[in-house]
């Protein structure tokens, strides 16, 4: 198991800094772990599952149209 940081999560998913934040208070993102008083990382598989479900809802929408 891999964690990742805030700079990989928002390489890996395009998403600004502001708009992962917004994500996990809507509920719309995986939450971080904390890993001390001010430090926290994403759980990878988490991350990519999260991503994977955004592409399945694309190719969902595409099929509909």
């Amino acid at each position: 198991m891999r964690l990742l940081k805030l700079k990989d999560v928002m390489f890996a998913t395009g998403l600004a800094r502001s708009t992962v934040y917004k994500y996990i208070a809507e509920n719309n993102f995986p939450k971080p772990v904390s890993l001390g008083e001010r430090n926290v990382a994403w759980v990878e598989d988490e991350i990519n599952n999260w991503i994977a479900i955004k592409i399945k809802e694309r190719d969902e929408a595409a099929t509909a149209a």
